[in-house]
């Protein structure tokens, strides 16, 4: 299945259906009086997430969605049926955004959430809504009112619990498949992965969700590269896992210049738990990995045995890192379900 993380989709509830002008006419009732039903109410356009889609691929091939028109009134106090309403189904963590892409509308975080996008207009009156004392026989009906129309943005942000970052060839991919079995295309040229990758970790028979993301440049923040597009996965994660190319020249320059990138595009990113992996050591000399360690502990300001050693080729250090990764979400699900339970009462 291709990925989609955003689309422009244009939404219409139904307009009300109108009031009749009707009277009753029967044998040997000369003044029936006025029978005009009301008319039905427009359909709305609902959008819902659900647990099994991970891409809004749909989208791309269908962007209008109209709900059904009211049906009129009819004679006999027969009011209209409402019309049929519409319902998106959208992935966990679609957040709706207005026609410029710029605001949040609603944001969908929990399967099953439902958001009213866009009210039906009200069905109109028939005549015998109007009848009173003083006007018997009102030849007055109202039509209904009409739906609402809008163009909106529907955004994905991905729900993982770590987040792979790093620049482009920065081995992620082959970190991914070596630690779950997820299979993303793996090669050695940058920009390899244009889509977000998910695999499933499993690690002493626990398991926790990897996103593998698009490599970050410089000015990515600014839109520059793939980066951009992408940097919103991140938000959702619990920690970021930062993979060095350990065979570049300056790895601190590369650490430098992504969490640059993660500072600039906001979102907290940088306030998020990180790892720091120093990949490719298979292809060094023991000496040159005791300098890029360094290196890297001096820029992040970690200490060098926090700098975890890694090789997705041969497998080195991918396990305890796995456990290291873990270890880091479980502590902040159990940090955010003591904080939901300690929430003060507002009356």
């Amino acid at each position: 299945m291709k990925f989609l993380d955003q689309a422009k989709i244009y939404v219409r509830s139904g307009d009300g259906g109108a009031g009749c002008v009707s009277f009753r006419r029967e044998k040997f009732i000369e003044y029936g009086g006025p029978d005009g039903g009301n008319g039905g109410r427009g359909g709305d356009v609902w959008v819902e997430a659900v647990a099994n889609l991970n891409t809004l691929i749909d989208y791309r091939y269908q962007q209008h969605f109209k709900a059904q028109n009211g049906i009129p009134g009819m004679g006999r106090l027969r009011s209209g049926p409402g019309g049929r309403s519409v319902t998106m189904k959208v992935p966990i963590g679609t957040q709706v955004m207005d026609e410029f892409n710029e605001t949040v509308l609603h944001d969908l975080t929990e399967p099953g959430q439902r958001v009213l996008l866009a009210r039906g207009g009200d069905g109109g009156f028939g005549n015998d809504h109007f009848k009173s004392s003083t006007n018997r026989a009102p030849r007055q009906s109202s039509p209904g009112w009409p739906g609402v129309e809008m163009w909106v943005w529907l955004r994905l942000k991905l729900i993982a619990d770590a987040g792979l970052v790093g620049m482009p060839n920065a081995g992620k991919s082959t970190f991914l498949a070596a630690s779950s079995a997820a299979r993303p295309k793996i090669a050695d040229y940058p920009f390899t992965t244009l889509k977000p990758q998910l695999g499933v970790v499993g690690v002493d028979d626990k398991e926790f969700v990897l996103a593998d993301l698009p490599g970050l440049i410089e000015g990515a923040s600014d839109g520059v590269g793939l980066g951009h597009r992408f940097l919103g996965h991140v938000e959702r994660t619990r920690v970021i896992l930062h993979l060095i190319d350990g065979t570049a020249e300056d790895v601190a320059e590369n650490y430098a210049i992504v969490r640059q990138e993660l500072e600039d595009y906001g979102g907290g990113l940088t306030d998020k738990p990180e790892i720091i992996g120093l990949n490719k050591t298979d292809a060094l000399l023991d000496d040159e990995i005791d300098e890029k360690r360094a290196a890297l502990a001096e820029a992040s300001g970690q200490e060098p045995e926090d700098i975890q050693l890694l090789s997705g080729v041969t497998g080195r250090g991918v396990l305890d890192l796995c456990r290291r990764l873990y270890g880091v979400i479980d502590r902040a699900k159990t940090d955010e379900k003591a904080a939901s339970e300690h929430v003060p009462f507002q009356p």
